[in-house]
């Protein structure tokens, strides 16, 4: 039996369906990437924000439609959905959507094989399960041809509880995941040859508080730093407020990790961060900013800002534009808040209207886009090592520098003679820059 998977959302439902993906073929089954030949098309959803639902509502009628027009007398292909919105809204999604044969929660992969014996018996079924106490492991994960670039959880679930936020309802409490077994799968992902390694969670910086009685971060990244073959180590998803110096020290000290962080910081405001139940405030934000900018000045530095959060004033987004303009950050996106029911902000007074929440997006991100040309513009004429990611249609090399997340940040254009592949690290002579791009010559 072949699976299609069909993935939204962030790197984490990536790294999920890596691992569903592994379930499935430890059963004796194969996954595929054409969903015509696929016997069964799955959809990991994602449930964050309204856009996002709505986005991954519509893959699951698009993938319910090619079903139905492919279908005939004998065979019919299985849809499943999977993911953040199924365990937020499975039971609705079951109802209402009958086309769907197998609904599955986040805490319910390793039941798919067995779950998937019912269809055959012509059953729609449901497996929506609670929470677990402890991290899960996935008994298999199934890496891509050529896995590079590749990420690594280091826990699940959430104990930060922002009032806008319905990750902690929907994975649960922050459940670190032990530090032996990062380091063996890590171990395994170079033999596989991975190079650059990304380490996601919904916190990165929380991880080993609730195993080690401490912020153990700097102490697995120092393991990591020993494994032979992984190059790059790239911090997603750190909360400003547990950055420490000796972070700090380790990324300096390190020359593994990437000088790239992403925090997101959502706002500066005090009063928008206090009703937002966030930790930081304008003035600890300033102070990591400095100390990461004073330690490592080559530093890049992305993070996310939300507009139109309920109750801003006027006065609170003026503040958020002007340490935008003032911070100068390399990398910044920034979205209008989205009214989520079941969440503490989602029924505060004082919403804002949608198009003053969109207007105040999209000023900064005006602004953002003439600094990150700025930025650009500042490595022109120097050599970058740029890590191979693919080549473009007209036969130029794509790349990314370490200041650069894959499939988010910014990418380098170069030609060269050479013949080379995704994962090869080279270095690269700046000679343009644009809004979001470099463009170079292999040196």
């Amino acid at each position: 039996m072949k699976l299609y998977i069909e993935t939204m959302g962030c790197p984490k439902n990536f790294n999920d369906s890596e691992g569903i993906a592994g379930i499935w073929e430890k059963a004796g089954m194969t996954v595929t990437n054409d969903p015509l030949e696929a016997d069964a098309l799955m959809v990991n959803t994602c449930g964050f924000i309204q856009d996002a639902k709505v986005e991954s509502i519509d893959k699951i009628f698009e993938l319910s439609r090619l079903i139905e027009e492919t279908a005939d007398e004998v065979n019919r292909k299985m849809l499943i959905v999977c993911g953040c919105l199924t365990q937020r809204y499975g039971d609705d999604l079951f109802e209402e959507i009958p086309e769907i044969d197998l609904v599955m929660g986040v805490n319910d992969y390793e039941r798919l094989p067995e779950l998937v014996e019912g269809f055959k018996d012509g059953l729609r079924q449901k497996a929506l399960s609670c929470t677990p106490v402890g991290f899960t492991e996935f008994s298999a994960r199934k890496y891509e041809d050529n896995p590079y670039t590749a990420t690594v959880r280091i826990s699940e679930g959430c104990n930060n509880c922002c009032t806008y936020c319905v990750i902690p309802q929907i994975r649960g409490g922050y459940r670190s995941r032990p530090m032996e077994s990062i380091l063996a799968e890590a171990k395994d992902m170079a033999e596989h040859g991975t190079r650059e390694l990304i380490l996601i969670a919904q916190d990165v910086t929380e991880y080993g508080t609730d195993l080690y009685g401490e912020l153990a971060l700097p102490r697995l990244l120092r393991e990591l730093c020993k494994i032979d073959g992984i190059q790059w180590i790239r911090l997603m998803y750190c909360y400003e407020d547990k950055i420490t110096d000796e972070l700090i020290e380790v990324m300096v000290s390190e020359p593994k990790i990437c000088h790239y962080v992403d925090i997101p910081l959502q706002h500066v405001a005090n009063n928008v961060l206090g009703n937002m139940n966030r930790r930081s405030t304008h003035d600890s934000i300033e102070n990591t900013i400095s100390r990461l900018r004073a330690a490592m000045p080559d530093i890049h530095i992305r993070t996310t800002f939300i507009t139109g959060f309920p109750g801003e004033t006027e006065e609170d987004f003026d503040e958020l534009y002007d340490f935008a303009a003032e911070t100068r950050f390399e990398r910044l996106g920034v979205f209008a808040y989205s009214r989520e029911e079941g969440t503490v902000a989602g029924d505060m007074e004082n919403q804002i209207d949608d198009e003053i929440k969109a207007e105040r997006a999209d000023s900064i991100m005006r602004m953002q886009i003439e600094i990150s040309r700025e930025v650009n513009e500042a490595k022109v004429g120097s050599i970058q090592q740029v890590m191979v990611d693919g080549i473009d249609e007209e036969g130029a090399y794509i790349g990314r520098t370490q200041y650069d997340a894959p499939e988010i940040d910014n990418t380098v254009i170069f030609k060269s003679e050479a013949d080379l592949k995704p994962g090869d690290l080279v270095e690269v002579r700046i000679t343009d820059a644009f809004d979001y791009d470099l463009v170079g010559i292999m040196e």
